[in-house]
């Protein structure tokens, strides 16, 4: 009998895979342990403090008084959490949220779920399927045409979306690698759905402008995931994507935003142009009917970020972001992943996984937390260090670490 397997993607991914990232966590540059917080400096279990480029709250709503004043009494009024799937019973909150969520969109519907992954696999799967009478699919059914530099939480879902639909990949940065995808939907007469990000984690900005124009030639659909968008531009906070579609969100485009970012809270959400859309995901998504439920802290802290959205106080922390943003581009004369583009996430690219260990460590004996990146988040054999900068870093921390990265 024989034994061996079939050699898979992920197989093969695991095999190239070095232990660079095991050595990271051992000589203390990620898989960090906190114990407290002040600002953008934390306190390790070591008992050492650094500043942090890592976490990706890029307006620093998280530690705010008036999210923390509605977790303390949403303590007091719930508890915990209410442990029941999200179709069977949840607190008045999360109607509040999503229809506060309406009023950051007008004119869309917001379904919110426990993450931004949980949203893929609810969402994605029911509109192949073409029950979402909003987004009718051909009768031959959809063509999945994912971005490879599309999140792990999309790619990772690829063999569920196969049992709606056949999958294929391109290339954002070359055009007609989409172009033979969305040609090869409308030959095989199925429905072309192009899944994106919106902000790239790792660098870069998606032209979702010309994409959803291509995609619209086609009678197709564009879902993006706009998780590191959100809240950091746009009016209200609406984020990057429906910016760069002249301030909508167009009926052939379906967004996700995550709640866990920008927005100083957790979870996420996807926006339809139908309440019809909204009633069949909160019936039959995955994530809702088999999943836990929103916790209930997160959910009142999300509701009262989405009143700061509303009321002015996030378009004070853009400026503050934007401003650091800014600065922390001047104060550089090395060649930065991201510099001049407006977004929050820097980067500084290593020839090798060893260039990029070793950075890592100067930095972090500066005492200054990025997150150094190894394959298969970025290529085979080299490097990355990642900066995310957030509204609460000050100048003199966004300046230092200019001098300090002089050494790397």
């Amino acid at each position: 009998m024989n034994n061996v397997l079939p050699t898979s993607r992920i197989a093969r991914r695991s095999a190239a895979t070095t232990d660079m990232y095991d050595r990271a966590v051992t000589a203390g540059l990620t898989g960090h342990t906190i114990t407290g917080r002040s600002g953008k400096t934390v306190r390790l279990s070591d008992g050492s403090e650094c500043v942090e480029f890592v976490s990706c709250s890029y307006l620093g709503l998280e530690d705010h008084p008036r999210l923390v004043q509605a977790v303390r009494t949403a303590l007091a009024t719930y508890g915990t959490h209410f442990s029941s799937s999200r179709n069977s019973m949840q607190p008045t909150e999360i109607n509040e949220l999503e229809e506060l969520l309406g009023e950051i969109y007008p004119g869309m519907t917001s379904v919110v779920f426990n993450s931004v992954s949980s949203a893929h696999l609810g969402v994605l799967p029911l509109l192949g399927a073409g029950v979402l009478p909003g987004y009718p699919m051909s009768a031959d059914g959809p063509l999945f045409i994912i971005d490879r530099t599309a999140h792990a939480s999309m790619q990772a879902i690829r063999g569920v979306l196969e049992q709606v639909g056949p999958v294929t990949r391109f290339r954002s940065d070359a055009p007609e690698t989409l172009t033979d995808a969305l040609n090869r939907a409308t030959a095989e007469r199925r429905t072309p759905v192009v899944l994106v990000d919106g902000i790239g984690s790792m660098g870069g900005l998606i032209d979702v402008g010309s994409l959803r124009a291509a995609v619209a030639e086609h009678r197709g659909y564009l879902y993006i995931d706009d998780a590191h968008g959100i809240s950091i531009t746009g009016r209200h906070g609406a984020g990057y994507a429906v910016e760069a579609l002249d301030g909508r969100v167009p009926p052939e485009v379906l967004l996700v935003g995550s709640l866990s970012k920008a927005f100083g809270g957790s979870g996420g959400f996807v926006l339809t142009h139908s309440a019809e859309d909204a009633t069949i995901l909160r019936r039959e998504a995955n994530p809702m009917v088999f999943g836990h439920s929103n916790m209930i802290t997160h959910v009142v802290a999300n509701a009262e970020s989405a009143r700061m959205h509303l009321d002015g106080t996030v378009a004070t922390l853009q400026a503050a972001l934007w401003a650091n943003v800014e600065l922390f581009d001047q104060s550089h004369d090395r060649k930065l992943v991201n510099a001049g583009v407006r977004s929050p996430i820097r980067g500084l690219e290593m020839p090798s996984e060893e260039a990029a260990f070793s950075s890592a460590v100067r930095l972090r004996e500066a005492g200054v937390l990025c997150f150094p990146v190894f394959y298969p988040v970025v290529a085979k054999g080299t490097g990355l260090l990642r900066f995310a900068i957030s509204a609460s870093h000050t100048p003199d921390q966004i300046e230092s670490i200019a001098r300090h990265l002089t050494t790397v």
